[in-house]
């Protein structure tokens, strides 16, 4: 299938601010954008292309005075399968992991293992280890946590998440992952487009979304604890340990975001 993506931001401005913005695809799937991706600015300024630690597309701008609209544009060509799943995929013992996965395995910004490792074996330390320990985590987390935007804070951690059990979907996935953390599963955030397919439409505004990926049998699969259940059409933007790593923008200086728009639609042939 053929899914149309693209945003249109804005932010406005005092005086001319530097930015970083992450809002360009993965390049583990530009081999299937039709054509390229655009992203362009109103007014026109400069962007500087460069891929962060973590191999994420970022992008370096210095937004004028007065503020800057990104719009963004693409045509994504996606197998139309929902995400993969493996029962049978294991958990790999902590050291034979290859070494660039032990930070995946630490605390972050949003995931305090610390806070939350005698919580997570007291809930999961019976299940057995593997995809099950996982779906087992993703399962707690979508009934323990309830969905909603007004529920959304900036600085809301995985224990936050926990204790308040409330949030958006990055708050399940920081939950999850660092459930999956202390139980030795590497785990990493993911950011991407999202849309209603194959599955009822959604009345609220579309907005990017937030999942995590668990490494296990030698590779990274896909969870959702927000959704729960396999979905179609997801387009990877970035990765990190958390949403700290994959912030769609971040300026050095006041700026205020007045419009976000985002679409991810399926082409349908007329």
């Amino acid at each position: 299938m053929l899914i149309k993506v693209g945003f249109e931001i804005a932010y406005a401005a005092p005086a001319a601010t530097p930015m970083v913005i992450m809002l360009s695809i993965h390049p583990s799937r530009f081999a299937d954008i039709i054509g390229t991706e655009t992203i362009a600015t109103e007014p026109r300024v400069p962007i500087k292309f460069y891929n962060d630690s973590f191999g994420n597309l970022c992008g370096r701008l210095v937004a004028p005075a007065g503020g800057v609209t990104f719009h963004g544009s693409a045509v994504v060509r996606d197998s139309g399968r929902p995400d993969a799943i493996d029962p049978g995929a294991q958990q790999m013992p902590i050291e034979q992991l290859p070494d660039e996965l032990l930070l995946y395995l630490m605390p972050s910004r949003y995931c305090e293992t610390d806070k939350l490792a005698e919580v997570a074996w007291s809930l999961f330390g019976q299940v057995a280890p593997g995809w099950a320990r996982v779906q087992a985590i993703c399962d707690f987390v979508h009934n323990h946590v309830t969905f909603g935007y007004q529920h959304a804070h900036a600085m809301k951690s995985a224990h936050d998440v926990y204790e308040q059990r409330a949030g958006v979907c990055r708050d399940f996935a920081h939950l999850a992952l660092t459930f999956c953390r202390c139980m030795g599963i590497p785990a990493r955030y993911c950011t991407g487009y999202l849309g209603d397919i194959g599955v009822p439409a959604d009345p609220a505004p579309m907005d990017f979304s937030g999942w995590f990926e668990a490494y296990l049998s030698g590779r990274w699969y896909t969870f959702d604890a927000r959704h729960n259940v396999p979905r179609i059409g997801r387009i990877l933007m970035a990765t990190g340990r958390d949403a700290a790593d994959v912030a769609l923008s971040t300026s050095f200086g006041l700026m205020t975001l007045t419009k976000f728009h985002v679409i991810s639609d399926e082409i349908v042939a007329a």
